[in-house]
């Protein structure tokens, strides 16, 4: 059985998390959660039979030593926190964003050892069997060449949402919807079309009191040619989250808000049969995690795969913030946006 942690005991750790374990019972048992807030640790613990409870990190990881640590804290404790279970001897999987800037993510990837443990973030939308699908007709051309696409995430979030102190801060958050919320979405465009090398962006703060962006909007040219529009917001009382794939040969829809089914997916293509109905899900993303840990591989949506999605943000905040192009070859340890999304700059 896989020794498995919970740190940070809110609402995405029982809603997401729990069910997701309890999926792989057979093979996952969770030994112990940790959150700064007593009273909160040791609820969940009595809500979900978890053995122990801890108010801290360090004491848990040296008591429990556990196989695998599902970090769901809020982002500017990730980094620390991912370093500090990975020196320990733990896998980890983390909530988005992994981190807050490329450097971070550079100092989290030197703690990995070369044969593990290893960190992933959480981006279940890939692991669905609609993009599943979707990349094994690609890969096999099936569609022809990607020319467009349009990637949306287009949210509504009050104003008492950014009451929480940590929300919609750099230093704390890494940005607005870019960095939070629309990741999911570009993500996905990122897997479905590959490694992007320039992106041209705006973003502003229309609505909401906070430092960074409530809305951004970009273009993006990938590798193999292919162009994107990028649109992310939380003042948008209509909510979804959109994908179009144009190709040569079909067009691929995705429409949903928070998951999707086979369903949510369509396409001009005879060819799209997803099959098996998979939703986008933590519990999807958990089994090929844990796949990769039996097998002591490297697990998906880790190192230079998810470093890629990373950049993406980086790089849409550099230029919505110059006014200029930027490149993804720009942004190296030279770069202001390299060490913080907002590259030191005020919006």
């Amino acid at each position: 059985m896989v020794r498995v942690a919970i740190v940070g005991t809110g609402g995405i750790a029982g809603s997401c998390h729990i069910p997701a374990l309890a999926a792989q019972a057979h093979r996952a048992e969770v030994v112990a959660a940790v959150d700064v807030d007593e009273g909160r640790v040791k609820a969940f613990c009595a809500e979900y039979a978890v053995p122990a409870a801890y108010t801290s990190l360090e004491e848990m990881l040296e008591a429990e030593r556990p196989d695998l640590v599902h970090i769901c804290t809020p982002p500017f404790l990730h980094a620390a926190q991912v370093v500090a279970c990975l020196r320990a001897g733990a896998w980890v999987w983390c909530e988005k964003p992994l981190c807050l800037s490329l450097a971070e993510y550079d100092a989290i990837a030197a703690a990995e050892g070369a044969a593990g443990p290893y960190s992933s973030v959480v981006f279940q939308h890939r692991f669905g069997s609609g993009a599943r699908h979707l990349r094994e007709l690609v890969a096999g051309g099936a569609l022809g060449r990607p020319l467009v696409a349009l990637c949306t995430t287009t949210w509504f979030r009050d104003h008492d949402y950014f009451a929480v102190p940590w929300r919609g801060k750099w230093d704390t958050e890494g940005g607005g919807p870019t960095m939070g919320h629309g990741i999911h979405q570009m993500d996905l465009m990122l897997s479905v079309l590959g490694e992007w090398e320039e992106v041209r962006a705006m973003a502003g703060r229309l609505d909401r009191d906070t430092e960074a962006e409530d809305v951004s909007m970009a273009i993006v040219r990938f590798a193999n040619g292919a162009m994107a529009s990028v649109v992310n917001s939380l003042l948008s009382r209509r909510e979804e989250s959109y994908l179009r794939f144009d190709f040569a040969d079909a067009t691929v829809e995705l429409s949903h808000l928070y998951g999707y089914r086979n369903a949510d997916w369509t396409s001009t293509s005879p060819l799209w049969q997803p099959g098996e109905d998979v939703p986008s899900s933590h519990t999807a993303q958990l089994a090929d995690l844990l796949d990769a840990f039996e097998r002591g591989e490297r697990p998906p949506v880790s190192g230079p795969e998810a470093r890629g999605t990373l950049e993406l943000v980086a790089g849409l905040y550099a230029s919505a913030l110059t006014g200029r192009p930027v490149t993804r070859a720009e942004l190296t340890p030279d770069s202001p946006f390299h060490h913080q999304m907002n590259g030191g700059m005020a919006l």
